[in-house]
């Protein structure tokens, strides 16, 4: 594995935002009359464009009104991810040690991806190398949202390590010919494995040792 730049996921891989934004998401529909178990909301939303999962709210409820809806998540979990956001564990201190250049390639909206790395620290890595989903209009799974990374880094596809939580992201690191991390401890990784492009990665530590050992 020969790597020269790193493209990260937002989103529960740099930042701790996904279950905070899947419960404001599960009371909020609660609210509007929508149960959803908290672990549906989460498996649906996760690492997918957002009007995907909005739009398997409107065919559980066909009368619900979409549009206000997100305007209001959109406010209010901003406002949430001001109040408090940490790092994923180990990510600050793997970012700030970095010897290759990085990215970030999110499926949110710019001001979302700003507000979360900034809220958790890590903002100032990052600031002039970000690429959202809304501006490049290709969302994970498709490839096009990690090329646009590769092209902001300078990099051939192939000389690129992407760090994703998600099953989307996964797919769309694999199609843009990247080389893929899987994430976390959430996420189950295991029909992968077996792919000579993919790698584990449970903890940061993990990833560091990956690519010393490359």
């Amino acid at each position: 594995m020969n790597i020269d730049g790193i493209i990260f996921d937002n989103d529960g891989t740099l930042v701790d935002s996904e279950h905070l934004a899947a419960g404001l998401l599960q009371r909020m529909l609660a609210e509007r009359g929508v149960p959803m178990a908290a672990d549906e909301v989460l498996a649906r939303f996760r690492g997918v464009q957002f009007a995907h999962f909005m739009a398997h709210v409107g065919e559980l409820d066909p009368g619900f009104a979409i549009e206000p809806f997100v305007e209001s998540f959109r406010q209010r979990s901003l406002e949430l991810f001001r109040a408090g956001m940490a790092p994923m564990p180990g990510a600050l201190e793997f970012v700030q040690g970095l010897q290759v250049p990085s990215c970030v390639a999110s499926n949110g909206p710019r001001n979302k991806i700003e507000t979360t790395l900034h809220a958790a620290g890590l903002l100032p890595w990052f600031k002039e190398r970000i690429v959202s989903a809304y501006e490049v209009q290709s969302w994970k799974p498709a490839p096009g949202l990690i090329l646009a990374g590769c092209d902001l880094l300078g990099l051939a596809p192939e000389r690129c390590l992407l760090v994703e939580d998600s099953h989307a992201g996964v797919q769309a690191g694999l199609a843009a010919g990247v080389q893929v991390v899987g994430y976390g401890l959430d996420t189950d990784f295991s029909g992968y494995l077996h792919l000579p492009g993919f790698h584990r990665a449970e903890h940061y530590r993990d990833l560091a040792a990956l690519l010393a050992a490359a």
